[in-house]
């Protein structure tokens, strides 16, 4: 009677699911059960989640270690969860400085293009002193010679 007591005095120090309303593993527990009531689990399942001295063990016992195994899964969700949301964060980080590194792109080839247009127009017009240069040169010295 005292045994049992205790038992019932551990296993109540430890959360309960249903204690839990938001707890994400809810959905997936009911399902796991949905299955199990209609026999329909996988077979793949090598993972013994209660060890062989399971059945030599009582139920409150049992309770407690299905519990903290479920505590543990808990922990290593909310550990993924948050190396997600961590990955998330980069992406976005990494998003937005492409983003920059797109514009900056696009600011720096319209800059090249207008410079290569202002190129080209000194170009035409240095060609076009060049050639009143020598018009002017060959008028110079035709009339050095008028002037002989």
């Amino acid at each position: 009677s005292s045994k049992i007591n205790l038992e019932t005095q551990n296993a109540e120090a430890v959360a309960v699911l249903e204690d839990c309303a938001d707890f994400p593993l809810a959905k997936t527990r009911s399902d796991i059960e949905g299955e199990l009531e209609k026999g329909g689990l996988p077979e793949c399942l090598d993972d013994d989640i209660i060890p062989n001295i399971g059945s030599e063990i009582g139920a409150e016992a049992q309770i407690r270690f299905l519990k903290a195994k479920l505590r543990v899964m808990q922990e290593e969700l909310d550990s993924v969860l948050c190396e997600c949301r961590k990955k998330d964060d980069e992406n976005q980080n990494l998003k937005s400085r492409l983003k920059e590194t797109e514009e900056e792109k696009t600011r720096l080839q319209r800059a090249v293009s207008l410079q290569q247009s202002q190129t080209e127009k000194y170009k035409m017009l240095s060609q076009e002193a060049n050639k009143r240069s020598e018009g002017l040169q060959q008028e110079v010295t035709a009339r050095e010679k008028v002037l002989k």
